[in-house]
C-alpha cells in the first residue's frame, strides 16, 4: 500500500512543477504616468505663460500702464476678469503685460546659474585635488548663504531693476548646479568607456568633450526646469520686496505689493495676481519632475 501512495504523490509534485506558474498582478502605474492630466495641465499653464511673454497684445489689447478713473476698484466680471486696480486699470492686462517682465527675469536667473554653476562644475569635477577642493569650499560658503540675503546683497551691488534682480537670483543658484554638475562629472570619469577612451591616446580635453559633458548634463537640464519655477518665486518676492521693476511697470511680485494695502476691500489685487504665480510656479516644478524621472 505504500508503493500506490509514494507513487501518487511524485506524480502530484511532477505536475505541479510542470505546471505555469500564475501570472503576477500587472503593477499599477505610478505618480504622473498614471494622472498624465496634471502633466498636461501643467504645460497647458507655462505655455500660456509664454504666450503671454511673447504677444500680450493678443490676449490684453489694452494699454496695462493707463486706466480709468471711474472705473477703480471694480470686481472681477466680464468686462474685468481680475477687476481694475486704483487707477482703474484693467488688472488681468496688467497681468499679461507683466508675464514679459517675470519670466524673462526667470530664464535670465537660470541662464546665469546654469552657466557660472556647470563651468565651476565641470573643471571641479574633472580636475580634481586642490582645484576641487578650492572651488567645493567657495560653493560650501555659497550654500552657507540664505539664496534671498545673497540676492539682496547681489542687488544692493547692482542696483534695483528686473534684470539686476534676475542676475541676483542667478548668482544664488550656481552653487546647486555646481555641486551636481561636479558630482555627474566625477560618476561619468569612473565609466568603462571613459577608461577606455584614456587608454587609446584620447586627449583629456577631447575626452572631455566628445564623452564626460555630454553625458552629464541631463541631471543639469531638469535642475535647470526646476530653477526656472524657483526663480519666477524669488524675482516676485523681490519685486514684492521693492527691489525688482519700479512702478508702474506690471511686474508680478509688485502688483502683489501694490494690492496688500486694499485686501480687505479688494482682495482681487492680491490674490488673482498671487494665483497666477502660485500656477504657474507649480506648473513648471511638475514639468521639471517629469524631466528628472526621464532622465533616471
Amino acid at each position: 500500500m505504500t508503493a500506490p501512495v509514494i507513487a501518487e504523490t511524485a506524480d502530484t509534485v511532477t505536475a505541479t512543477a510542470s505546471a505555469p506558474a500564475p501570472a503576477a498582478p500587472p503593477r499599477r502605474r505610478r505618480g504622473l504616468r498614471r494622472r498624465p492630466w496634471g502633466l498636461y495641465l501643467a504645460v497647458a499653464v507655462v505655455t500660456l505663460a509664454v504666450l503671454w511673454a511673447l504677444i500680450p497684445g493678443l490676449f490684453a489689447p489694452g494699454d496695462p500702464l493707463t486706466g480709468v478713473p471711474a472705473d477703480k476698484l471694480l470686481p472681477p466680471s466680464a468686462a474685468h476678469w481680475f477687476g481694475t486696480d486704483t487707477l482703474g486699470r484693467d488688472l488681468f492686462g496688467r497681468v499679461v503685460h507683466g508675464a514679459v517682465h517675470s519670466l524673462s527675469g526667470a530664464l535670465i536667473a537660470v541662464t546665469v546659474g546654469l552657466a557660472l554653476g556647470t563651468v565651476l562644475g565641470a573643471i571641479a569635477g574633472s580636475v580634481g585635488g586642490i582645484v576641487d577642493d578650492v572651488l567645493m569650499r567657495i560653493v560650501d560658503v555659497l550654500l552657507a548663504i540664505p539664496g534671498l540675503l545673497l540676492s539682496l546683497s547681489v542687488i544692493i551691488l547692482l542696483g534695483f531693476g528686473t534684470v539686476n534682480a534676475a542676475i541676483a537670483v542667478g548668482l544664488g543658484s550656481v552653487a546647486a548646479f555646481a555641486r551636481l554638475m561636479r558630482a555627474e562629472v566625477a560618476r561619468v570619469r569612473r565609466t568603462e568607456y571613459v577608461e577606455a577612451a584614456f587608454g587609446s591616446g584620447a586627449t583629456f580635453f577631447a575626452v572631455l568633450r566628445r564623452h564626460v559633458l555630454p553625458n552629464s548634463l541631463t541631471p543639469i537640464v531638469a535642475l535647470a526646469a526646476l530653477q526656472f519655477g524657483t526663480a519666477i518665486l524669488a524675482i516676485s518676492t523681490l519685486g514684492f520686496l521693492g527691489y525688482g521693476a519700479p512702478p508702474p511697470t506690471p511686474e508680478w511680485g509688485l502688483l502683489i505689493a501694490e494690492g496688500r494695502n486694499y485686501i480687505a476691500t479688494a482682495w482681487w489685487l492680491t490674490a488673482l495676481p498671487g494665483l497666477v504665480v502660485v500656477a504657474v510656479v507649480l506648473s513648471a516644478n511638475r514639468i521639471s519632475h517629469r524631466i528628472g524621472r526621464g532622465a533616471r
